[in-house]
């Protein structure tokens, strides 16, 4: 996140410019507002800009948890939006009323206006800033409401092709379908859970990768989806890892045993779901007696609180000879923080954990999201050297019961012996 650091601390030096611009505006403009001309207004105004200003600068510098640099980083977002509407208000104001002052000066006759609409000298800035400041807010609000609606359960089948110089021929154009970041303990609508279920297998993947966070905190939240995931099965098996979330550690157990249980329930339920848990060890895929790798390790994120219990050496042993190795790895920071300096043997590795944030701008050439100033691989396929990374935004939602921009995600990939045209070409 450090490599963003400058970025992010031109804009809120910006943003702090531009309160300074908006509190003057909205003195002026609202003077019969008693509340807005006090003193205690610009104190809760700097205040707020201040603390959130400092949350972000802390997210960049500081080790704090994912959630809370999700959590700041998504409202300074918000808030930026917000006040950039605004400023936009403000500024076409300002201006028109620079030009009517400039046509005074020069003796030129005043524009028309509405009858409708008071005199320049007559008309105050509440009016204008009260419409400008309803519409820049309701438009976070808006998009925030949409994405609960309409965007928490509209799930996109996303198609990619992995190309992979050494894959063996019998895998050439096999599919493979990914999984991650369920959530289950936020789901309110099994139809919809289900559907895209359907939309998932109705693509027949030969095989199918779970990347990790079954549940948000406890195993029995599973208790009413276990039907429905159970579903989920492929003609070469389904494969699963562990996420940071299916471990029990963002709860309060009344004893170690009680946890303990609880994770032993959570094994119980892929098992019954007829998943194949990856915990540190691999599998050998076979097809007209060829053979690639496929590698599981539990959760390791390179970042403060999130669990380090991943071994790939362990999961590496008896695999030398395979051409191929596929890595189930929930979070994406794991790549870069070792698969890429120390373990060349593993092609693609598979991770979910970031969600997208659940909020911002993915296209087929584009995406945002301010996830990506916590994480460098946030969505998406990523290459580096012979290595490839993808990172799925997940199928369920935490925290914030909706997406905008960033939809639930069901990945299906195609498998090409050769080289990457793209990455190749010359």
């Amino acid at each position: 996140m450090q490599g963003q650091a400058p970025t992010l601390i031109i804009i809120c030096i910006g943003l702090l410019l531009a309160d300074i611009y908006i509190t003057n505006g909205l003195r002026e403009g609202f003077k019969k507002w008693r509340f807005i001309q006090a003193k205690s207004f610009l104190v809760l105004y700097w205040v707020f800009s201040l603390l959130l200003v400092a949350g972000v600068i802390a997210s960049v510098f500081l080790k704090f948890n994912l959630g809370f640099k999700g959590a700041v980083l998504l409202l300074f977002f918000l808030t930026l939006f917000c006040k950039v509407c605004f400023l936009l208000f403000l500024l076409v104001d300002d201006i028109r009323r620079l030009s009517l002052w400039w046509a005074h000066k020069r003796h030129k006759p005043e524009p028309e206006f509405p009858a409708s609409q008071p005199k320049p000298d007559n008309i105050t800035r509440s009016e204008f800033l009260l419409k400008a400041g309803l519409i820049a807010g309701s438009l976070p609000l808006a998009g925030l409401t949409y994405g609960i609606v309409n965007g928490v359960y509209n799930y996109q089948v996303k198609r990619r092709t992995l190309y992979l110089p050494h894959l063996p021929k019998a895998f050439d154009g096999i599919k493979l379908g990914q999984l991650s970041d369920i959530h289950s303990g936020s789901f309110y609508n099994k139809k919809a859970v289900l559907g895209g279920v359907e939309m998932l297998l109705g693509e027949k993947p030969d095989f199918i990768f779970f990347t990790g966070d079954l549940v948000n905190t406890v195993s029995s939240e599973m208790r009413n989806y276990q039907d429905i995931f159970a579903k989920v099965k492929a003609p070469l098996g389904v494969y699963s890892s562990l996420g940071n979330h299916d471990y029990g550690d963002y709860k309060d157990w009344p004893s170690l045993a009680a946890k303990q249980k609880n994770f032993n329930d959570l094994l119980v339920t892929h098992k019954n779901m007829g998943w194949d848990l990856l915990r540190n060890e691999n599998r050998r895929l076979k097809v007209d007696g060829e053979e690639i790798g496929i590698l599981g390790v539990e959760n390791w994120g390179a970042l403060s609180r999130f669990p380090k219990y991943g071994k790939l050496d362990e999961a590496l042993e008896n695999t030398d000879d395979l051409p191929v190795k596929l890595l189930l790895s929930h979070d994406p920071s794991h790549w870069r923080a070792q698969v890429l300096p120390h373990y060349p043997q593993v092609d693609v590795m598979f991770s979910g954990h970031t969600h997208g944030m659940q909020f911002g701008v993915q296209t087929e050439h584009f995406q945002w999201s301010p996830i990506q100033f916590v994480y460098k691989e946030w969505a998406g396929l990523y290459h580096e050297g012979n290595q490839q990374l993808y990172v799925n935004v997940g199928y369920g939602f935490l925290g914030y019961p909706g997406r905008v921009g960033i939809l639930p995600e069901i990945t299906i990939f195609e498998l090409k012996a050769g080289p990457d045209p793209l990455q190749h070409k010359s």
